[in-house]
């Protein structure tokens, strides 16, 4: 056995005393309240007995604390993920997910300067969301200028494009999955026709 892994497991048992002691509880209270016999969790403590997830599971959740503190897990390193955007021309995109097919979050930052729409046609489902700017959403026949909060869905195949609706970028939130996947936000055009 790793002598690092050897250490953490020698010092579980000094700890679950300490934990145990500082809550007040006897053995016998602990005990009941887990399940676990006075005698296991006396050598769980002095260490004649190796700790294991079937018996740290209820005694952490009979203290109300998380396993990692009664097994002195190491602190975990910067939770934060860090993920690398790409630009294409005026777009930068960051995307969200990590995972292969299935539904797909990216983070865009869309500024002016593209041109004229030119629509494109494609498989899957798209939603979209506008975190800052105005977003000009071309979608088959409908001329839509999206406003921060509101959002857009809408199928692939029908020809679509979209970005500034002005000369400021426009922050967008894109969810996109395969063909068949759906969501429930929708966004009316400005005509008040159907979307």
């Amino acid at each position: 056995m790793d002598d690092d892994l050897s250490d953490v497991l020698t010092a579980v048992g000094p700890r679950l005393r300490r934990v145990r002691q500082a809550r007040g509880v006897t053995l016998g209270a602990l005990s009941e309240a887990t399940g676990i016999s006075v005698s296991t969790l006396s050598r769980l403590e002095s260490g004649q007995r190796k700790p294991s997830l079937e018996l740290l599971l209820p005694i952490a959740q009979s203290h109300g604390v998380p396993l990692d503190e009664l097994v002195g897990a190491p602190p975990v390193g910067d939770p934060r993920v860090r993920l690398q955007a790409q630009t294409f021309g005026k777009r930068t995109i960051l995307p969200l997910t990590r995972r292969p097919g299935g539904l797909r979050a990216f983070k865009m930052v869309l500024r002016p300067g593209e041109g004229e729409p030119d629509p494109k046609v494609h498989e899957g489902y798209e939603w979209l969301y506008v975190l800052d700017g105005r977003l000009r959403l071309v979608l088959d026949v409908h001329d839509i200028v999206l406003p921060p909060g509101e959002a857009a869905e809408f199928d692939t195949r029908v020809p679509h494009w979209f970005g500034p609706a002005d000369d400021r970028p426009v922050e967008v939130l894109s969810i996109f999955g395969p063909q068949g996947e759906r969501f429930h936000t929708r966004a009316r055009p400005a005509d008040g026709g159907p979307s």
